[in-house]
């Protein structure tokens, strides 16, 4: 039995933990859950911890429910994430509360009504898997920009907190999908930044209601579109047109990345194929709605999702049948 595993069985507050994960993943993140169930069994409590702590990070930041300010969603985002940090940092697995939720029960019961934290999983995998922590507070760090940042001037600029919303998550889950080579590692950034630049084009409405927008100023001028043109909710050529210009760079790097996914171990393979195909699908859709992001996200049909993750599941049996490390 992999050593993480019988650390999470031997500890029943581990183990609510990181079911408190894997639920937020199969609630919240659709395409990333499909894409885990062809990992073998074992590694998925790792990869739902890792999404867990993006997702309770993001709804922080971004939750249409809650009406905090700003400033004091700013203080719960580095409170919750510098005692993390901290706690990594020390070597500890106290997080500055009290029982084996490490004290979060308070600060995450708003959102989720959760009645444990996903805390205590993100540790144990950052150290089943010696993950670096500067990953973690490059993704803080970006997660603080969305308070105070509305918009990037250049591609360039977008790029900063790119690194951190997505590169950074392709380089967390790389030690898990074990790779053959170091060379995986660009890749894998670049795969993690290709999914954000996706991310982007899709909910392109949903971001400019939170007051941001993530498509580069000076692509914007390329094409003659104001912010407030894309306020107006019309998608008319000249907004069709910088959709096209940003499908076109956003596809072109996810299939600069996909080369990378021959440097995994042969039983992730087909998780981050099935995650790359599915992504790249959301473009055809946006192509196929006519660029209509505005007003509505759009997304790869639940029969689409099925046949992709279908035939990569039977392919991954076989694969299920390494026996896990000892």
């Amino acid at each position: 039995m992999d050593r993480g595993l019988a650390e999470i069985n031997a500890d029943p507050a581990l183990r609510r933990s990181y079911a408190a994960a894997r639920r937020l993943n199969a609630e919240h993140g659709r395409t990333y859950y499909l894409a885990t169930l062809l990992l073998p069994a074992w590694k998925r409590p790792y990869v739902h911890a890792l999404y867990g702590f993006a997702r309770y990070a993001d709804d922080i930041v971004d939750s249409l429910d809650s009406q905090l300010p700003a400033a004091e969603r700013a203080r719960w985002l580095a409170d919750w994430g510098g005692r993390l940090v901290d706690a990594l940092r020390r070597g500890t697995d106290d997080t500055g509360g009290t029982g084996g939720t490490g004290g979060y029960d308070a600060l995450e019961r708003p959102l989720y009504q959760a009645d444990v934290s996903v805390l205590p999983a993100v540790i144990h995998t950052i150290r089943r898997w010696n993950l670096q922590v500067s990953h973690f507070e490059a993704f803080l760090a970006s997660m603080a920009m969305d308070l105070t940042v509305t918009g990037y001037d250049t591609f360039d600029d977008l790029m900063t907190y790119v690194y951190g919303s997505g590169s950074v998550i392709g380089l967390q889950m790389l030690p898990i999908l074990e790779p053959s080579s170091p060379a995986a590692a660009p890749y894998a950034g670049d795969l993690g930044t290709a999914f954000q630049l996706i991310n982007f084009i899709r909910d392109v409405g949903e971001d400019l209601r939170r007051g941001r927008v993530y498509l580069p100023r000076e692509s914007m001028e390329l094409f003659g579109v104001t912010r407030e043109r894309l306020a107006s909710g019309v998608v008319d050529g000249a907004v069709r047109r910088l959709l096209r210009h940003e499908i076109g760079r956003a596809r072109e790097l996810l299939h600069a990345a996909t080369p990378g996914i021959r440097l995994l171990h042969p039983t992730s393979r087909d998780c981050v194929w099935t995650a790359a195909r599915l992504y790249g699908g959301i473009l055809g859709e946006v192509e196929r709605a006519d660029y209509q992001v505005l007003h509505r996200r759009v997304a790869v049909g639940t029969p689409r999702r099925i046949a992709v993750a279908g035939g990569a599941l039977l392919r991954s049996q076989a694969r299920r049948l390494a026996p896990t490390p000892r």
